[in-house]
């Protein structure tokens, strides 16, 4: 999963980050139109050209933010918390803490992005139109009517039922709705992937050998991604599979220590009881309450002069951590564990920490499981 380098803050309550790879494609399709004015529209002071090409750009990758607004919008409002969204160098990526709960939900979630960058794209098309007739060709227009393609585009690919695109998130809840096994309905959506993605790869490889040497390298990419994204959920949903039934109880390390909340980093990295036993405790307050989750890597890195500082201005809010019970579903933790910044939840009873659970563990039950002849175990 791609991680953010910054964050631009909270967009209706969704964070929205940031990977710097977007500063290299602002850079690119900057350049590229700035560079392209001056044969079609020559004369024109160059500060037009690039005010125009930079706008271009940015404005290109605010759509990609409202098309993944849009997901994040709709799975919200289907009952799919989401985590946040994140723009990168393939355009962006909302991350969602659950699946979908039904194929009409899949729909709503997966149709919605591919119509808003069409109503971006007739927006657009309407506004070079409009400038264009009471202003003439130019700069402006030509940015206008660029956007207004690329975001048609931007749909219609989008729009291909192959996954992770949204046409295949569509496909998958078509095959969903048919088959009402939504194991069966990811498979066919990954293969259909794959496929694509290997279409995509061979095409690239052959513009790059006929000497379309730009062109061939990006459809090489995107398709070695989707590739890849295909097959990573396949193997999610056969994970999900597998572990359907499965409480968080029987993935935790119960009963772990915990670090009272007045204690100071010094003495948390000098007590013998958190000492070669774990990378990371939960905190508690006096009732024994969870108020977050220390590191010690985190807690070591503090320079000396500042250790008598109260182990809570390093630690974990419990509001960043998954705090599942025991009786609730492994299966339902697996997207919050992976977006938890420790990869760790605590496990709460009662309001107490009962519980810890981390990936190492959900690998072991995992493993457990997969041994069986049937592919399954039952641990109940």
């Amino acid at each position: 999963m791609v991680k953010a380098t910054f964050s631009l803050g909270r967009v209706a309550g969704i964070r929205v980050g940031v990977h710097w790879s977007v500063l290299f494609i602002v850079v690119v399709l900057a350049v590229g139109l700035a560079s392209r004015f001056p044969d079609v529209h020559p004369g024109r002071p160059p500060w037009q050209y690039w005010l125009s090409g930079i706008l271009g750009a940015v404005v290109f990758i605010l759509s990609l933010l409202a098309h993944e607004l849009s997901h994040a919008l709709v799975a919200r409002r289907n009952g799919v918390e989401v985590d946040d969204i994140t723009l990168w160098l393939l355009g962006g990526v909302a991350r969602l803490r659950s699946e979908a709960p039904t194929p009409a939900s899949e729909v709503r979630i997966a149709g919605v992005g591919p119509l808003v960058s069409l109503l971006l794209g007739v927006l657009f098309g309407a506004l070079a139109a409009l400038f264009g007739t009471l202003y003439g060709a130019g700069p402006a227009v030509e940015t206008l009517a660029w956007l207004a393609g690329i975001n048609i585009l931007l749909a219609v690919f989008n729009a291909l039922p192959a996954a992770p695109l949204d046409g295949g998130r569509l496909l998958r809840a078509l095959v969903w709705h048919k088959t009402g096994s939504p194991l069966r309905a990811t498979e066919v959506a990954t293969g259909a992937g794959r496929a694509l993605g290997w279409l995509l790869t061979g095409a690239g490889l052959y513009l790059v050998l006929t000497g379309a040497v730009f062109n061939g390298f990006w459809l090489v990419v995107v398709g070695w991604f989707i590739i890849a994204m295909a097959s990573a959920e396949g193997g999610q949903a056969k994970l999900r599979e597998l572990l359907s039934g499965v409480p968080v109880r029987h993935a935790m390390s119960p009963d772990p220590v915990t670090v009272p909340a007045s204690l100071t980093v010094a003495q948390f990295l000098t007590a013998p009881e958190f000492r070669y036993r774990h990378s990371a405790f939960p905190v508690v307050d006096e009732e024994q309450r969870p108020v977050g989750l220390v590191q010690v890597r985190t807690a070591a890195g503090v320079p000396d002069v500042e250790r008598d500082s109260p182990v809570t201005s390093v630690m974990i809010p419990v509001g960043d951590i998954p705090t599942p019970r025991p009786d609730d579903p492994l299966v339902h933790l697996l997207p919050a564990l992976d977006s938890s910044p420790a990869h760790r939840a605590l496990v709460v009873e009662n309001g107490r920490v009962v519980g810890v659970v981390t990936s190492s563990d959900i690998s072991r039950v995992t493993s457990w499981l997969a041994s069986f002849p049937a592919g399954r175990g039952r641990a109940s």
